[in-house]
């Protein structure tokens, strides 16, 4: 009975491994159809959003039948109870790449972002890809030195959101307000995906060690 249990565990870190590679996969078409204007496949993400929803109910309704059926302590619970936080997580990744693609799709024919920024959102794109990617490993890893990657990652993408700030307020800017409103959402996107990449991962340091590491720190990472 037991093992059979166990099974399930694997089963559930296997689907929400999925998840993370779903919205990886979201995030890099999303942010290439933002770049290169692409309606096809702005199109892709908008549709394929659904799926990444049904994952997520998948993923809670194995967790919920788990803690209804097996009453798990200690380390199985911590394990459950990451996994409908992480599908959480991950699902809103979902969301934020879609955010991202309806944004290519309702500027469509004309450029979302003006090409002086374009660079910045392609390294924004390019992290939080390498993010979701990362949250995968650690998943089916555990690995808690793997995590602490996704924090350092995570910083690039804060700095250069910071950044963006910078670049729409000066004096000079020459593209308008419509465009500058367009770029602080834009990266507030960017920003929360990779914030939520690392909260996977922060899940993951909880179920090996038993204590959330502190936001804003690696020192538990």
């Amino acid at each position: 009975m037991r093992e059979a249990y166990h099974v399930e565990l694997e089963q559930l870190a296997v689907k929400l491994a999925a998840m993370s590679l779903q919205v990886a996969d979201a995030m890099e078409l999303a942010t290439k159809a933002l770049l290169e204007t692409d309606l096809s496949l702005a199109e892709q993400v908008i549709s394929g959003d659904s799926k990444v929803d049904d994952a997520r109910a998948d993923c809670e309704e194995a967790a919920y039948a788990l803690l209804a059926l097996q009453a798990p302590v200690a380390t199985d619970l911590r394990t459950v109870l990451a996994a409908i936080h992480a599908a959480e997580s991950l699902e809103r990744m979902g969301d934020l790449a879609l955010h991202v693609a309806k944004a290519a799709r309702r500027r469509h024919p004309e450029a979302v972002l003006p090409a002086d920024v374009k660079p910045y959102f392609a390294e924004m794109g390019s992290v939080a890809v390498k993010l979701a990617r990362q949250a995968e490993t650690v998943i089916k890893t555990k690995d808690v030195e793997a995590a602490r990657t996704l924090e350092a990652d995570d910083d690039q993408v804060d700095d250069i959101h910071k950044h963006l700030f910078t670049v729409i307020m000066d004096k000079n800017w020459p593209h308008g307000v419509a465009a500058a409103v367009d770029v602080t959402l834009l990266g507030r996107f960017y920003e929360r995906f990779a914030d939520h990449a690392v909260s996977v991962a922060r899940r993951m340091v909880f179920v090996v060690t038993g204590r959330m590491p502190g936001y804003g720190s690696t020192e538990d990472l």
